[in-house]
């Protein structure tokens, strides 16, 4: 507690107290309400907690937890790691997170991508990685060119923060350019619509194979320090390692890439933390089987368009069915028309299920897109409807949240 104000650790013992609070009345874990406590009471408590410890950073519209996560098990070949259990990625998640491991030197942050400027002024981090940049809830988060400068301009800040940047991303290679310390990782980018023009000239973008440029600017893919070669992640020198992962998906070997690249910069032996991603088999309940009755089903979160077209492409093609959920609250962005930007494929020999609170909206764009579907509302009884076997679910946060919590009370 020695670096702890007198303010700061009666905003901690508040905090603790909040989250015991919170607990035995069954209203969670508690810890956000802990952090949002700390915070009112000392606004400094971020800077304070972050004091003496080397940190990463996460962040990007897609991919956070997973690679926080795996960054998390890199990381811990070297010692403990303090990182969010829940991936509350805003100012009072990142609180709790912190407090909760107290004299823990490593630290693997998941950061909102709005909140990413000011928690790394708050925390001066060891490194930063940047995963992504695509339109995600325009309600709340804006267009996406408007992040972008606000992200180059936070790193332009801590000129000594090592950025592991996705050079396969127009917009986080705009972002990390001009940093003076940059490892650029060739980590994939299966979505292209929100870079179509370069972002610091508004000319087109030209792609040659993986290469692409701007043609109205100095503005290109940089070469890459770590890239995929088949089943190997190759890095400096030539080195090469096995990538053996338990999650499916290209954009999860993208995201293993960026982390252990993460834990080298922090000092990892490169070949530990390689072997360390392949540890890590679910998120808070993603990508885990659970048995439904006859069904098996695979849970897969899906939150924005290029989220959306990346966990389709892991639909195993000879499943029993597909249910498809997207609820339309705030934590999901009220505006639903992003669903006609997701290219919605013919899945034959599946039976596909339209459910969730917003079913009908998303029944009119499978119809429009030439698939055919049953609506359930109900995703549980949407798995029920399917033929016995196994069944892909694919929700959007707030139908995965509350399908988990009936799971739950049904086991």
């Amino acid at each position: 507690m020695a670096d702890i104000s007198v303010r700061g650790r009666i905003a901690l013992r508040a905090a603790a107290a909040a989250s015991w609070a919170s607990q035995k009345a069954g209203r969670g874990k508690g810890s956000m309400i802990g952090g949002l406590i700390a915070l009112q009471i000392d606004k400094t408590i971020m800077d304070q907690l972050g004091r003496g410890r080397r940190t990463v950073l996460i962040t990007g519209t897609n991919g956070k937890s997973t690679t926080t996560r795996m960054t998390t098990a890199a990381l811990s070949t070297l010692g403990e790691v303090a990182t969010q259990a829940d991936g509350a990625n805003m100012d009072a998640g990142i609180v709790a997170a912190l407090s909760a491991h107290r004299g823990v030197e490593l630290a693997a942050i998941e950061v909102d991508e709005l909140h990413l400027p000011h928690v790394t002024d708050a925390l001066d981090p060891a490194a930063v990685v940047l995963l992504n940049l695509s339109r995600d809830q325009l309600d709340r988060v804006g267009e996406i060119n408007m992040i972008e400068r606000k992200l180059r301009a936070g790193l332009a800040r801590h000129p000594d923060t090592v950025v592991i940047a996705n050079c396969d991303d127009v917009l986080v290679t705009s972002i990390a350019y001009d940093h003076p310390n940059v490892v650029w990782v060739a980590a994939g980018s299966g979505w292209s619509m929100d870079a179509t023009s370069c972002p610091r000239s508004g000319e087109p973008i030209l792609w040659e194979g993986k290469h692409w440029r701007s043609t109205g600017a100095d503005f290109e893919r940089p070469e890459p320090n770590w890239w995929l070669d088949g089943d190997d992640l190759v890095g400096p020198d030539a080195q090469r390692f096995p990538l053996k992962l338990a999650l499916p998906g290209r954009a999860n070997r993208g995201n293993a890439a960026q982390a252990v690249a993460a834990a080298i910069a922090l000092g990892a032996d490169p070949a530990a933390a390689v072997t360390a991603t392949g540890t890590v088999r679910e998120i808070a309940g993603r990508y885990r089987t659970v048995q439904v009755g006859e069904h098996a089903a695979r849970l897969l979160l899906a939150k924005n368009p290029a989220g959306w077209q990346e966990a389709l492409s892991m639909i195993e093609p000879g499943s029993a069915g597909l249910v498809i959920a997207v609820n339309g609250q705030v934590p999901d962005g009220e505006d639903l028309s992003w669903l006609w930007d997701v290219r919605f494929e013919h899945f034959e020999g599946v039976q596909v299920v339209a459910s969730g609170e917003r079913a009908t909206d998303l029944a009119v764009r499978l119809t429009y897109a030439g698939v055919e579907h049953t609506t359930v509302p109900n995703p549980l009884r949407a798995i029920a409807s399917c033929p016995a076997g196994h069944v892909e679910v694919l929700a959007n946060y707030t139908a995965f949240r509350d399908l988990n919590r009936d799971l739950e009370a049904k086991s």
